[in-house]
């Protein structure tokens, strides 16, 4: 198992590396959150991986069932259904009190009513499930069969952030970014883990809240001068850490942390 998890990485890693090379000649994109154009294709690597192994392990049939995966929106309670959708508002209230509270640069720039939000929730909608199919429903499902859920979740999450390093730096990022950035989504990878269990393994819980965060925060205020969330990573990111670590001391503390199964 710990084999085929291996080689999972190695597939996302390897079949990424030919986009990196060509962002490298790719200046400006004008995407979402500036978005490298390659990482529009390279975001669906995970989940080509997944299907590559599990093909080598179960068949197309097998194919098929991970695939069926993402409209499996049916597992979700009514409850969770609300954690779903308002962790990632809660996530932009906690960072947007905390700008004002230290007095940041905000820019008047709000998009509640801009007409392209259906079209960026769509955008990233698929992004994440090019990304989730293969973090959720395959590592993260095999790992957690001889792991706790949080060391789970930080492995992969260290995983995934090392993936984003490469546009990170095409993007001119701090290492202040990276820093914080590192912390951060590490932090998100175990909320979408805690949400998971929570929701019977929902892959479509994991897509939808990742989908709903990465258009939030192209809607956040932001104009062409600033971005706060560039800004002050320090801010952005450790909102979604205080949420993780209050969700695995407390409300996730049996899904995040049972015990490990010794191999």
């Amino acid at each position: 198992m710990k084999k085929s998890v291996s080689w999972f990485f190695i597939l996302v890693y390897v079949l990424s590396a030919p986009f990196w090379l060509i962002q490298l000649f790719i200046n400006k994109t004008n995407l979402p959150l500036d978005i490298p154009i390659t990482d529009i294709i390279a975001a669906f690597t995970p989940m080509i991986s997944a299907c590559i192994i599990v093909y080598n392990e179960k068949g197309r049939k097998g194919v098929l069932i991970l695939l069926s995966r993402i409209a499996d929106y049916k597992k979700i309670s009514t409850k969770w259904w609300f954690v779903v959708v308002l962790l990632p508002f809660l996530i932009f209230t906690i960072i947007y009190l905390l700008l004002v509270l230290g007095n940041c640069q905000i820019p008047e720039h709000w998009m509640f009513l801009y007409l392209g939000i259906p079209f960026l929730l769509l955008f990233f909608f698929l992004g994440a499930i090019g990304e989730e199919v293969g973090y959720m429903g395959y590592a993260v499902d095999r790992l957690q069969k001889k792991y706790s859920a949080l060391y789970t979740s930080v492995i992969v999450g260290i995983l995934w952030i090392i993936w984003h390093y490469p546009s990170m730096t095409q993007q001119g990022r701090s290492l202040n970014f990276f820093f914080w950035g590192t912390l951060g989504t590490i932090a998100f990878r175990i909320l979408l883990v805690w949400l998971y269990n929570n929701t019977n393994k929902s892959l479509f819980a994991c897509i939808l809240t990742h989908s709903l965060y990465n258009t939030g925060r192209v809607l956040f205020p932001a104009d062409t001068i600033i971005n706060p969330l560039v800004k002050y990573p320090e801010i952005h990111y450790s909102a979604i850490v205080v949420i993780a670590l209050v969700v695995t001391c407390f409300w996730g503390y049996r899904t995040l942390n049972r015990p490990v199964i010794k191999i």
